[in-house]
């Protein structure tokens, strides 16, 4: 029987630790970091372990590997204390010491060795311990172990492909990270990992970043579906890659997280040695809150996380997020089921049988792959990176243009969600778009959705990918610094927007200003939608005034403040930007038609259309394809 290290008892002198330290440990006491690499808990008090970083995930290790049994190894100096393990079952809010699993050392200048077998009911989900002390005492080198029969552990080489574009203050700060703590590491992991950094901004100096097991690859700017199909290229030829982890380049990493990932490779069962792990994003300003691990693609063609958001530093939200898995039932498109690439470890068994991504520079092609290799997913607690959250990084370019094409492109060449009509959700966006005066944004949707029709030969040509994201760029809606917009605000419509307030630019009100009955509000939504708020027809009168004052993130829709309205003053207010709209009926209704004439070439065109598409998917999807995109 082999002892496997799996999960090692983490603190960390790290932003995540200094802004969320319940994520760690939770106690009444304090924690600081010691010389030697060993932590002080000051007491006296309690530090209980049973947390997202420091619980063991019992019921998912069960499930997915080969261990037969867990042991918990912890090495403290200092006060007396008394150690106890804890278990906490899916109704849990606390965890829940296990008195027949408790150790009493007395103080001591020496290090004091515990070894602990681990003890749970098949209910418990989590399991973790805490340390009652009397005064300070120090910890060090401390983890979890589970126990692997002999000839069940897996030989892994485990490759860590990153794609960068001119985000040097990230992926600087991850390679560094990745070079101390993963690949200068005594552990397993620094023998069998290598970190393949794309650079497709041609900006980092690859000759003195790249090392024995770091290699910068200056690259053409393809996105990040070409940047990570390069590191797949890469490991597939390095030959005895086994896995290949793909991650952004504008995340903060633990690098715990990458070694639970090779550790839990190594004691993999067969059921789930072909399973995608999905690292968790975690949100990089609050560093507790828990946005996605698996993601899924609705029926209208909305991108959403199959589980809810969690706040990690609540035990409870530790145990849900570890247990939600909603059944099917009603909800049929729950099937349809990915992987995002700010953190997904793919076998390359899997790619070798799947294929490659699509080109598609940015947005679906993690959701298209995920699709379409079917796997069966991992996701743990402690397994994540830490990413800005999707409000706080809206670009029209992606969200209307790349969003609107690539869904399109992908569902044609591999049918990879066959319960989603992406028209459905085009068109609701050129809706609210034309509503909101926003009409730059609007004939993107539509740009999007014409470059589809002009067939696969147009959007897989060298080159096109970039220039076609950078056109998007250039043509979406520009907007103006908040005292610019304040400006003109005054000066143009006389309001005085200095004491603006996040509140009165998110909340809308009822159609009306108050709440009516049912019919009314079917027939006034029915009359701003038709009507293109009074663009096509009508003479729609505001409920408050001219001006309405409205979120500038594409998906914000307000209709109680926009009907009949003839200016909107849209702010983001993440970036402090915005800007004044004017009603133009005129412009409005050339996008709308043109909007509807695509629609209808669409539909004509589309069994052709989508024949032409299925017929590349062998070749785009191919290694021989892909060396001659990238000119690797």
């Amino acid at each position: 029987m082999n002892l496997v290290k799996i999960v090692s008892v983490l603190l960390e002198d790290s932003r995540q630790f200094h802004t969320a330290p319940l994520l760690y440990v939770r106690t009444d006491g304090t924690v600081c970091t010691n010389t030697g690499g060993s932590w002080l808990l000051a007491g006296p008090a309690t530090f209980d372990f049973t947390t997202f970083f420091n619980s063991l995930t019992v019921y998912k290790y069960d499930k997915y590997t080969v261990a037969k049994g867990y042991k918990l190894h912890l090495e403290l100096r200092g006060a007396a204390a008394v150690v106890r393990q804890t278990c906490v079952d899916a109704l849990d809010y606390y965890s829940r010491p296990q008195e027949d699993s408790t150790v009493k050392i007395e103080e001591s200048e020496e290090w004091q060795v515990v070894d602990m077998d681990i003890h749970y009911l098949p209910s418990d989900i989590l399991v973790g311990f805490s340390i009652e002390t009397k005064g300070t005492i120090e910890i060090r080198n401390s983890y979890y172990s589970a126990l692997v029969e002999d000839g069940l552990l897996r030989n892994v080489e485990l490759a860590l492909s990153t794609t960068t574009f001119k985000k040097e203050s990230f992926i600087l700060h991850n390679i560094d990270l990745i070079r101390t703590q993963v690949l200068g590491s005594d552990e397993p992991i620094a023998k069998h990992f290598r970190m393949y950094v794309v650079d497709n901004g041609r900006t980092l100096d690859a000759e003195a970043i790249s090392s024995d097991r770091i290699t910068v690859f200056p690259n053409v700017n393809v996105g990040g579906s070409g940047g990570f199909a390069y590191g797949m290229v890469k490991a597939l030829e390095a030959r005895d890659v086994t896995n290949v982890l793909l991650m952004d380049d504008d995340v903060e990493v633990s690098p715990e997280s990458i070694k639970r990932t090779y550790r839990l490779l190594t004691i993999v069962n067969d059921e789930y040695a072909e399973a995608f792990i999905s690292g968790s994003m975690m949100n990089y300003d609050e560093p507790d809150i828990h946005w996605e691990d698996i993601g899924y693609i609705t029926s209208l063609g909305f991108c959403r996380a199959v589980k809810p958001v969690y706040r990690m530093s609540v035990l409870h939200d530790c145990v849900s997020c570890e247990t939600f898995d909603p059944e099917v039932g009603p909800w049929k498109d729950l099937k349809q089921r990915y992987a995002a690439w700010w953190y997904c470890c793919i076998p390359m068994s899997v790619i070798k049988r799947k294929g490659m991504p699509l080109p598609l520079f940015v947005r679906f092609d993690d959701a298209e792959y995920g699709m379409r290799c079917k796997p069966k997913f991992m996701a743990l607690n402690g397994i994540c990176v830490w990413h800005l959250a999707f409000f706080m990084r809206y670009n029209a370019a992606v969200e209307r243009y790349q969003t609107t094409r690539n869904g399109l492109i992908g569902q044609a060449i591999t049918g990879v969600a066959p319960l989603t009509n992406f028209m459905t959700e085009i068109k609701h966006s050129v809706l609210i778009e034309l509503i909101k005066f926003n009409y730059d944004d609007a004939e993107l949707l539509c740009e999007g959705l014409e470059d589809f029709l002009k067939g696969p030969a147009y959007f897989s040509q060298k080159g096109m990918a970039e220039k076609l994201f950078m056109d998007a760029n250039k043509h979406k809606e520009k907007l103006l610094s908040l005292k610019e917009i304040q400006k003109t605000a005054k000066k143009e419509l006389g309001m005085d927007l200095s004491k603006i307030d996040a509140d009165r630019i998110c909340r809308d009100f009822p159609l009306g200003y108050t709440p009516h009955g049912k019919a009314y509000n079917i027939y006034h939504t029915q009359l701003l939608e038709r009507s293109l708020n009074g663009q096509l027809y009508g003479n729609l009168k505001p409920f408050e005034g001219d001006t309405a004052v409205v979120e500038a993130v594409g998906w914000s829709y307000q209709p109680g403040k926009l009907y009949g309205v003839q200016n909107v003053i849209a702010i983001n207010v993440q970036a402090k930007k915005g800007i004044i709209r004017h009603k133009d009926a005129k412009r409005a209704r050339q996008i709308w038609y043109r909007f509807k004439h695509d629609v209808r070439v669409y539909e004509r065109e589309k069994p052709r259309l989508e024949a032409e598409y299925r017929a590349i998917r062998e070749r785009v999807t191919s290694v021989e394809f892909w060396k001659d995109y990238l000119d690797v």
